[in-house]
């Protein structure tokens, strides 16, 4: 019985053709032309927004660079991870879109599939070293003595080979990049998982080096910094000015740091559901017009960032600006 199901599985597995390699045009839009015109519209805001914000962040931050602390300099990085995937790959699905079929061939799908999955695993590696920074600042107060901005830049190094071993993976044979099924956009070749088991292996491998290692790392720390924050809060005012300035800076950097994580992976998980689900569930299962709803709201989260910063900035400012205030009231009263 056993034999006969691995041949079943083995043939069922031979028998699959994944969508681009049917009888029709893989790169020809399965949406309806309106369809298409309004997610055109759409990436177009999404670029533009993306593109100011992100150029913004790192134009006034290139202003004070010499006056960056590590966790900014991974902040950063994360912006330029996003200002990269808005000009690099967006225009390219934005003129898909318009044009109603992707325009650029096998050679652009590649490139496309490559700079997206790039950038995105920049993004999440570096939030994830964020994340880590956090904790270890908070946690392990001790940390935050030796580490150095040369530290944040090595950090830097390693994530940028760490995302780009993982996106050039596919092109040493293992895996791929393919039209997504609605034809206007490229991704990594999930489908891959249906037709071979060194295709599953593949796809297994990306999942949990490239989302679920990095999430739970993110998930762990900022759990750990919400129980020390919560059992630290009444020990911190008791000490000197000083240290509650700093502590203040800290939680400042955190709170941007952590709703940059949620907003990334609220913007990320519903594609990789769809994704894992193609891969692993039943062939052609998802709806073509139900698939490009998560691939749209991914493609968002490079917008998100610059308005976190502005938000928790304006706040802090705020703030500051209130305890001056008191401050030197209180200075004149005595």
């Amino acid at each position: 019985m056993s034999g006969m199901a691995s041949d079943h599985n083995n043939s069922s597995q031979e028998e699959y053709i994944p969508h681009y390699l049917q009888k029709e045009d893989p790169f020809a839009s399965k949406l309806s032309r309106e369809a298409d015109i309004v997610a055109g519209f759409y990436l177009t805001i999404i670029g533009i927004l993306s593109t100011l914000g992100n150029g913004y962040v790192i134009f006034m931050s290139s202003k004070r660079k010499k006056k960056l602390r590590p966790a900014e300099i991974m902040t950063v990085n994360l912006a330029v991870c996003d200002l990269g995937i808005s000009v690099v790959g967006k225009p390219f699905s934005i003129i898909s879109f318009f044009s109603h079929r992707w325009m650029f061939g096998w050679i652009g799908c590649r490139w496309y599939g490559w700079a997206g999955f790039f950038f995105g695993c920049g993004s999440l590696i570096t939030m994830t070293a964020v994340s880590l920074d956090r904790y270890l600042k908070i946690c392990h107060l001790s940390y935050g003595t030796w580490l150095k901005r040369h530290h944040a830049f090595i950090c830097l190094a390693i994530i940028w080979a760490y995302a780009t071993f993982w996106a050039t993976v596919p092109f040493a044979g293992v895996g791929s990049y393919a039209p997504e099924p609605f034809g206007t956009s490229c991704t990594l070749d999930w489908w891959l998982a249906q037709a071979s088991v060194a295709g599953q292996a593949f796809v297994l491998s990306i999942l949990f080096f490239c989302l679920l290692f990095p999430t739970a790392v993110i998930v762990f720390s900022y759990v750990k910094i919400i129980l020390k924050v919560k059992s630290s809060t009444k020990e911190v005012a008791h000490y000197d000015t000083r240290i509650q300035n700093s502590h203040i800076l800290e939680m400042k950097l955190t709170k941007v740091a952590m709703l940059i994580c949620a907003g990334f992976l609220i913007a990320w998980i519903p594609y990789a559901v769809v994704s894992v689900w193609s891969a692993f569930g039943r062939p052609d299962s998802v709806p073509i017009q139900f698939s490009v709803i998560p691939t749209l709201l991914a493609k968002s989260a490079a917008m998100y960032n610059p308005i976190i910063y502005q938000v928790i900035d304006c706040k802090f400012s705020c703030c500051r600006s209130g305890g001056l205030k008191a401050k030197s009231s209180l200075k004149k009263s005595r």
